[in-house]
């Protein structure tokens, strides 16, 4: 068998495969179909401090190789969390990490704070990238003055792993990613989806509620790996791929173009049993090119 450890910081993954936030909802909608302590990790669905209703229907939308979605971070906000989700997150034997997101620095640096005292939540995802709300969002994340600035604040009251995600709808995505690690963050998380659209010809009006959502899936990937190539040559914190990561191989293409953890996402949607499968898909190339730990194949292609 081959190591698949990975750390993040002093943070030690059993495995380099993590759900993407927003797609395996709590964990529990996909414990029907697999074990969730064979992951790395899992990552909830984005939080807020209050309630979010999300945006108005129809917000997803079926594209080429993808899906667009402007679910609009929908959740019951920290209060609920802490009462109702978090207990049965707690009894989880992967690590669970939330994805932050706030409307202003405030609420980021509020949320961050109250999470910190979750002791079963050992990271955050700190997002800065998220293209489907009117406020915070990408607002953060496609302003280097202000990605530093939100970044900082949260550093200073949180003191577990942090995580920063990415947005790609930047034009050096490598300026933030350095912005991050000099604030302090543990590592980053990329790509966010990409800023896109739809159009219904026969109704003649936008597929989305929101006109422009955040494209996701394969049709992503080939970008998307681009981005954490470079970003990976860029900075020392560890990179975690996502962005149409649909099989074991569309992994290890992340892993040797520099990544040492991938996120799936919009593959869970089709087949649930989708991160299980990697991580086995993984150990099996692994085993078959007698490479005793997935870091021999770690930003390989930079060695050559």
């Amino acid at each position: 068998m081959a190591d698949l450890r990975i750390k993040i910081g002093q943070l030690e993954f059993r495995n380099p495969v993590i759900l993407a936030s927003g797609t395996c909802g709590y964990g529990s909608e996909l414990e029907d179909f697999i074990n969730l302590s064979e992951l790395g990790g899992i990552i909830v669905k984005g939080t807020t401090l209050e309630h979010r209703e999300g945006n108005p229907y129809p917000r997803m939308s079926e594209t080429a190789s993808g899906m667009l979605n402007a679910v609009g971070l929908q959740n019951k906000g920290i209060d609920y969390f802490e009462k109702n989700i978090y207990p049965h997150l707690a009894e989880y034997k992967t690590h669970v990490i939330v994805n932050v997101n706030g409307n202003t620095i405030e609420d980021y640096v509020d949320l961050s704070q109250r999470i910190n005292t979750l002791s079963a939540i050992p990271a955050i995802e700190l997002n800065i990238s998220c293209p489907n709300v009117k406020k915070g969002g990408m607002i953060f994340g496609t302003n280097p003055a202000s990605a530093r600035e939100v970044i900082y604040a949260v550093r200073r009251v949180y003191d577990k792993t942090l995580i920063v995600k990415l947005s790609p709808n930047v034009t050096d995505i490598t300026e933030f990613a350095r912005i991050s690690q000099e604030e302090g963050a543990e590592a980053v998380s990329l790509v966010n989806t990409f800023l896109g659209m739809a159009v219904d010809v026969r109704t003649m009006r936008p597929k989305l509620s929101t006109i422009t959502g955040g494209l996701s899936g394969p049709a992503i990937k080939p970008v998307a790996l681009r981005m954490v190539w470079q970003v990976a040559r860029a900075v020392s914190i560890p990179v975690i791929g996502l962005g149409g990561i649909m099989n074991a191989e569309d992994a290890l293409e992340f892993i040797m173009a520099g990544a040492t953890a991938v996120q799936v996402g919009t593959a869970s949607f089709i087949n649930p049993r989708a991160g299980t499968e990697i991580v086995g898909g993984i150990e099996k190339f692994l085993v078959e090119k007698e490479m005793d730990s997935v870091s021999n194949i770690t930003g390989i292609i930079n060695r050559i």
